[in-house]
């Protein structure tokens, strides 16, 4: 059997980690332990601040390939698939690095980081006090320019799965994006899914979501709040029936209550690992990388999920958006290859 090939569509964003404390945070008027979007001038203001600050114990920020699809991609390659990113950085130096990362963790990162007068790079400036909470500021930038000509059907020949990101589905421009990926993955053979991200996106785009789902998509990957939002109501088996009549493959996360996936002709409930997180970030990424490998490599519904579970069981044990020991040693020790 070849090595399956997973390509992912989604926003390339750095994460810049640095180490601070409640009192610098208070000072740069940061909100501690939340994610909030913030402009170009803001960002640049955050970088320059931290780059400044040589208070006691500071060491020097850590530059992180980020972004939620970039996350279950590096978990697919380091379960051994072969894995390709098509996103959308500057010619600048976080570009620069971002791109040179992503290559050397061994996936391929397609399109060559774009020159001239340009947004710069996306970046999520992360501020971690000592307790362990993490501050973001992120600056969309460039990747939430991608658009169809970031998509070259070219380089899906060969690819079995394609992922998309739904954060990206807010433009226009991401929307045709998506559509030509999956019309290339599914002229090459593959199967196409995306993950739903965010359930205010899905209110913001509600009925372009639901043609994606009920057309290309042939499976989804959503939290309960997200499908909710898709279906508009608060009965979740509501929501899952009508998503199963629109979509071969249906996935469901429940925050520390079983997976639910439907597809197949079949309804499986995958009890989740119980772990007290560390760092919760990440945990839907790297249930997609387990669940996308079970299933790229002919796992039974169930063996998939349960894939999913311990993944993300994995990456909450420790700060960080992606695995850090070889997840095929605890499928193993389950029994699931």
């Amino acid at each position: 059997m070849t090595t399956p090939y997973v390509i992912g569509i989604g926003n390339a964003v750095m994460d810049v980690i640095t180490p601070t404390d409640d009192a610098r945070l208070a000072a740069l008027g940061v909100e501690k332990g939340i994610m909030q979007l913030i402009e170009r001038e803001r960002s640049e203001y955050l970088m320059a601040a931290q780059a400044d600050d040589h208070g006691p114990g500071r060491s020097q920020s850590r530059l992180v390939p980020g972004g939620s699809v970039a996350n279950t991609l590096a978990g697919l390659g380091a379960l051994g698939l072969r894995t390709a990113f098509i996103g959308r950085v500057a010619d600048d130096p976080l570009g620069l690095s971002y791109a040179e990362q992503t290559e050397a963790a061994g996936t391929v990162f397609v399109n060559p980081p774009v020159s001239g007068k340009v947004l710069p790079t996306s970046r999520s400036i992360i501020m971690v006090t000592p307790d362990g909470e993490r501050s973001m500021n992120t600056y969309l930038g460039i990747s939430a320019e991608l658009g169809a000509d970031d998509v070259n059907p070219a380089v899906f020949q060969g690819a079995d799965w394609l992922f998309l990101e739904g954060y990206l589905f807010d433009k226009p421009a991401g929307k045709q994006a998506f559509l030509k990926a999956a019309e290339a993955c599914h002229a090459a053979g593959g199967m196409a899914g995306i993950a739903l991200s965010d359930p205010f996106c899905v209110d913001r785009h509600r009925s372009d979501f639901r043609r994606l789902v009920a057309g290309p998509m042939d499976y989804v990957v959503g939290n309960v709040h997200e499908w909710s939002s898709l279906y508009q109501t608060e009965d979740l088996e509501t929501a899952l029936r009508l998503a199963s009549a629109d979509c071969d493959l249906v996935i469901c996360t429940r925050s520390g209550e079983d997976a639910i996936l439907i597809g197949q002709g079949r309804r499986v409930e995958v009890p989740v690992n119980r772990v007290v997180p560390v760092d919760a970030t990440g945990a839907g990424d790297q249930f997609a990388a387990g669940l996308i490998y079970g299933l790229a490599t002919g796992a039974s519904l169930e063996v998939a999920g349960r894939m999913g579970c311990l993944a993300a069981a994995e990456v909450i044990s420790h700060v960080g958006p992606r695995p850090e020991r070889d997840l095929r040693q605890d499928f193993r020790a389950e029994g699931l290859i």
